[in-house]
């Protein structure tokens, strides 16, 4: 009987031997396909980055050949012409010696011209006023 027995376990034994291989087996192939499915997509982010890549260099490379816009303003009024750069050359001067500021605390600066009355409004950063004169005063001799 003790045979039986042993021939039994044994055969129960190699069934089940079997049905963890099988187990194992299916387990290493669905391994494989999610390393393949995984390498895939890695593959596919790395050659997206690369084109991400290129493209902000093309974009950046743009930027930088175009050349920014060059001003010139001129009023002209009464005789007289005034550049807009010395306009703001002044109202810098009295922002940095006369207010104590620095240019760098300008954030916007909005000009009123006001030539009738040689003065030049200003609004620094929405709030702060002041005027500058437009036109130097010469002496009457």
């Amino acid at each position: 009987m003790s045979k039986i027995l042993n021939e039994e376990n044994m055969t129960k034994l190699a069934e089940a031997k079997e049905e963890m291989v099988e187990a194992a087996e299916k387990a290493a192939k669905a391994a494989k396909k999610t390393v393949e499915t995984a390498g895939k997509k890695v593959k596919d982010a790395a050659q997206k980055t690369e084109e991400l890549k290129s493209e902000a260099k093309n974009a950046v490379s743009r930027a930088a050949a175009r050349k920014p816009l060059k001003e010139t303003v001129y009023l002209q009024y009464a005789g007289k012409e005034i550049d807009k750069d010395i306009i703001l050359k002044r109202v810098k001067e009295v922002w940095t010696k006369q207010m104590k500021r620095k240019v760098g605390e300008i954030h916007t600066l909005t000009l009123y011209l006001k030539p009738e009355e040689n003065r030049a409004y200003f609004v620094v950063n929405g709030n702060i006023t002041g005027s500058v004169p437009m036109y130097e005063q010469t002496s009457a001799n």
